[in-house]
């Protein structure tokens, strides 16, 4: 709705206004002459109109009030033409990715507006409070009406300075969805199916793009353990405890065929790199028969193209399998020390686990404790409430009442 809305009113407050008109307008014509047949279509028409009115309303106004400077009129169409997109969310993507806005504030604008994130789960993503990622989605916004960013699909050569922000929004949508930051759900399926539709609809726009096929087969080969990530009781399983007969293996096949695709151009990115490594991960026969130094050759290389902690954090695991947990329990602890991970429940999780491992079991609780004190998803607490428990016999069993703010109280 608000993509097709942007779309009318050339102005994203303006549409995120028209939206909500559109719902208080159901709820008063859908009380007294029922739902529609179309709800949807209902929303997004009403919206499209509540636009229109505005926009009007504006047009009469500075014929009325001659401004100083006259801004330029939105282009007003009831029905969009044919276009080289013709997905809304997508081109509102391509919106929000303007290069003249700051990289994070165009993800985090792209996530909350045209993926519907939580400002809270995308502040999570981008470990930064709440209050600051509210802040500069509101700047970004702002941005983009007063420099009049046009709501419109970038010519073709405008597009690759814009392909790397689009990708980084898809991606981080499906990873928000593919474990959800927050709530009782350990995936969120809506948000990881937009992830997936918003990447074909890119691929068919860019087929000859390395990394677009790239990241749709990172999100083919990681979506295909979807129905295996919890037991029948929604408890959380990991990928040693998983059953990989189970794994979508058109899914996989599609994947890998994507990866060969990607290496064969040979201009091999980040995306086509964490899909080599998902490949792996997919076709190994069990956990333990994974070809570890592969993997963490591959991560190697996309350390050097993509140098994150997070990226560090995930080689690290891979060189618990392939050298031993005491080897990958130096590297998390020097990783200890960069801020950027200070709020990242994962650091203390993988650190518990190779204390563990290590039979390091008082460590390793404590280390369970910090994790604790971070994760806000349902699911992975009582994972890792479990593990606690498995040291330190009657603790972490029980979860502590949610407080206001939504975190678990200290």
């Amino acid at each position: 709705m608000l993509a097709a809305t942007a779309r009318v009113a050339g102005d994203l407050d303006v549409a995120e206004e028209c939206v909500q008109d559109a719902y208080l307008a159901a709820l008063d014509a859908w009380a007294r002459d029922g739902i529609p047949h179309k709800p949807g279509a209902w929303l997004t028409a009403t919206a499209k109109r509540r636009a229109l009115d505005v926009l009007r309303r504006q047009k009469v106004f500075r014929s009325k009030l001659p401004l100083l400077v006259e801004p330029v009129e939105a282009e007003v169409a009831d029905e969009p033409g044919e276009d080289a997109v013709p997905d809304d969310r997508l081109r509102l993507v391509f919106t929000c990715c303007h290069p003249a806005l700051a990289r994070e504030a165009q993800v985090a604008l792209t996530l909350r507006l045209v993926c519907g994130v939580s400002t809270g789960d995308i502040a999570r993503a981008f470990l930064v409070s709440e209050s600051t990622m509210a802040a500069r989605v509101t700047r970004a916004k702002k941005k983009i009406a007063a420099a009049r960013i046009p709501y419109r699909v970038p010519e073709a050569a405008e597009l690759p300075e814009r392909l790397d922000a689009a990708l980084t929004v898809i991606h981080l949508l499906y990873t928000t969805g593919h474990t959800a930051p927050s709530g009782t759900e350990l995936v969120r399926a809506d948000l990881v199916d937009r992830a997936l539709h918003l990447t074909r609809m890119l691929l068919a726009l860019m087929p000859d793009e390395p990394e677009v096929r790239g990241l749709l087969a990172l999100l083919l080969l990681t979506d295909a353990r979807r129905a295996t990530r919890t037991d029948a009781e929604g408890r959380l399983l990991v990928l040693a405890e998983q059953d990989r007969s189970a794994w979508d293996r058109a899914a996989i096949e599609e994947g890998n065929r994507l990866v060969l695709g990607a290496f064969r151009t040979g201009r091999v990115g980040r995306y086509a790199l964490q899909a080599a490594i998902a490949s792996l991960h997919a076709v190994a026969p069990s956990y333990a028969a994974t070809d570890w130094p592969q993997v963490v050759r591959l991560y190697d290389e996309l350390l050097k193209r993509w140098p994150s902690p997070v990226v560090a954090l995930n080689r690290a695991v891979a060189v618990s399998m392939a050298d031993g947990p005491a080897a990958a329990l130096v590297e998390v602890d020097a990783l200890a020390q960069d801020a950027r991970l200070a709020g990242y429940h994962y650091l203390p999780a993988i650190r518990a686990d190779l204390l563990r491992r290590l039979d390091r079991h008082q460590e390793a609780a404590e280390a369970y404790r910090a994790a604790l004190a971070l994760v806000d998803n349902d699911t992975e607490h009582a994972y890792l409430a479990t593990r606690l428990a498995s040291l330190t016999p009657g603790e972490g069993e029980e979860r502590p009442a949610r407080g206001a703010g939504g975190k678990a109280a200290r």
